[in-house]
């Protein structure tokens, strides 16, 4: 790996089935890393994050992770996001842009390519992509991937397609509130699903 803060913060299996030795990096809110398993969000591999509109995005939720991924030489890939990342908020959240890398395939076959190659080349340390749905086959394709890769995907899509089966190692659903969000951990290996976290949006 190539940041020492992920080296040594590993999920331990300690006998549960089908966990395995993710890296870890702190999400920034102490209320969702107590219950996702090592403490924070599981890299190399895939996870979901459900939303009721593509235009709520709550990239606050990811921010504090991708800083630390600063520490990475590799590229943070944007693919298909709903509207152009405005630089110089990422700047004052304390992204490096230098690492930032926007990518926008003209069709849906070309997303998902891009999405699987990103993630599987190794040169990515996040891939944060946008879709309407994730199927089954391309959860498991995304998967693959950024185990091969040692990139964190994140995929943004709509909480109307939740019932679809995917094999993400982590699956919540978003709703915005006044001071954060409600969260619903759909699916997260090694722990049991909770339901109605309340995330205050200050960072811990």
């Amino acid at each position: 790996m190539k940041i020492d803060l992920i080296n040594k913060n590993r999920a331990v299996s300690k006998g549960l089935s089908g966990i395995k030795n993710y890296p870890i990096l702190p999400t920034g809110y102490t209320e969702l890393d107590q219950y996702l398993p090592g403490g924070g969000w599981p890299l190399g591999t895939l996870i979901e994050i459900l939303i009721r509109r593509m235009e709520e995005v709550p990239l606050w939720l990811i921010i504090p992770a991708l800083q630390q991924l600063n520490n990475d030489s590799r590229w943070q890939a944007w693919i298909s996001p709903i509207h152009i990342p405005y630089a110089p908020a990422l700047m004052s959240a304390g992204i490096d842009l230098s690492k930032v890398l926007i990518l926008n395939p003209p069709t849906h076959k070309d997303v998902v390519w891009t999405i699987e190659q990103c993630l599987s080349s190794g040169v990515c340390s996040a891939v944060i992509f946008w879709l309407q749905t994730l199927t089954n086959k391309n959860s498991r394709r995304f998967k693959l991937a950024a185990k091969h890769g040692d990139s964190w995907g994140i995929c943004f899509c709509l909480l109307d397609h939740a019932q679809h089966e995917t094999v993400s190692s982590l699956k919540l659903s978003y709703r915005p509130t006044r001071h954060g969000a409600d969260i619903n951990i759909l699916r997260c290996t090694g722990k049991k699903p909770n339901k109605n976290l309340q995330i205050n949006r200050t960072i811990t």
